[in-house]
């Protein structure tokens, strides 16, 4: 026990801490329920044998694995107490909701709590901390294939709990505005667009470098979405409809590279879905059968 190869970085083990009290507090919101969630994970880790512990490639992956099962099994547990308006939260000294007020509005915290549990966890896993969806399978119970269909019914309820619908007609202004903004590079023009509480996700399901955490608030959200559609060669945005409302296409050397979606309340854009995960988008670039002048048909 004398040398230091098994000693990993003080930073490093403070940031992984902060990581699993992250996906424990979107899941089942700030307050001591959710440190106890990562008390326990680690608990369970040294309770491991030495040889168990070694066998373990990725610590932090496992850690977060044993926490979203904890969270999960806290979530579905019949009598679940959540701490009430004003209490204080003993570990860390803050009132509930407070720790997340910075990541996201008090409006998408009410919206998940509407969630099932294996919804919240489905898409709090996979939209928020970017994981593997293997790893989301597992924690919720399911396959990867089984796991999507709780994951999209959760977006569908957030979208839908919005105080009032936005007419296809606005809705459809707006991104049109949204897109001229951003292929002019007209920072003013697109914060104008965006709530002052915005919110963005950007979902690469782990396959291509995509941001892994939400942006929030209109300056950094204009910033991202600036960023991220900055003209390249052969990068066209389009817009085209996505789930029966008018989104942005962006296709790159002819095929789609990725799928902005965005709910909007009193003309503002408030939440930003942007879909780059390759899997995701495969169905949008899959060839459909046409025909050639003389009935047959043939893909393109």
């Amino acid at each position: 026990m004398g040398g230091t190869g098994d000693t990993t970085p003080l930073a490093e083990l403070l940031a992984e801490r902060q990581h699993l009290i992250d996906v424990a507090r979107w899941m089942l919101g700030a307050g001591p329920t959710a440190e106890e969630a990562v008390t326990e994970a680690y608990r369970r880790w040294h309770g491991l044998t030495d040889d168990e512990q070694t066998g373990i490639s990725d610590p932090r992956v496992w850690l977060t694995k044993s926490t979203g099962t904890i969270c999960l099994a806290r979530l579905s547990a019949p009598a679940r107490q959540l701490p009430g308006p004003g209490e204080v939260d003993a570990g860390v000294g803050i009132k509930p909701g407070q720790a997340l007020s910075e990541e996201v509005s008090d409006a998408l915290l009410n919206a998940l709590d509407t969630l099932s549990p294996s919804e919240r966890a489905a898409f709090v896993l996979n939209d928020v901390f970017a994981m593997p969806s293997r790893t989301v399978a597992d924690i919720v119970g399911r396959t990867p294939h089984e796991c999507a269909e709780p994951a999209e019914s959760a977006r569908r309820s957030l979208r839908a709990h919005r105080a009032r619908p936005t007419p296809s007609h606005q809705h459809d202004g707006i991104v049109r505005a949204v897109r001229h903004a951003c292929a002019l590079n007209d920072a003013r023009h697109l914060v104008s667009l965006l709530s002052r509480h915005a919110i963005a996700f950007f979902d690469g399901g782990g396959k291509i470098r995509a941001l892994t955490r939400p942006v929030h608030g209109d300056q950094h959200v204009a910033r991202a979405l600036l960023t991220f559609l900055a003209p390249g060669p052969r990068t066209v945005l389009h817009l085209q409809a996505a789930n029966g409302r008018t989104a942005i296409v962006v296709r790159h050397h002819g095929r789609v590279a990725a799928v902005i979606s965005f709910d909007i309340t009193d003309q503002r854009v408030t939440h930003v879905w942007a879909v780059l995960n390759p899997d995701k988008l495969r169905g949008w670039n899959r060839p459909h059968p046409t025909t050639d002048g003389r009935g047959t048909v043939r893909h393109v």
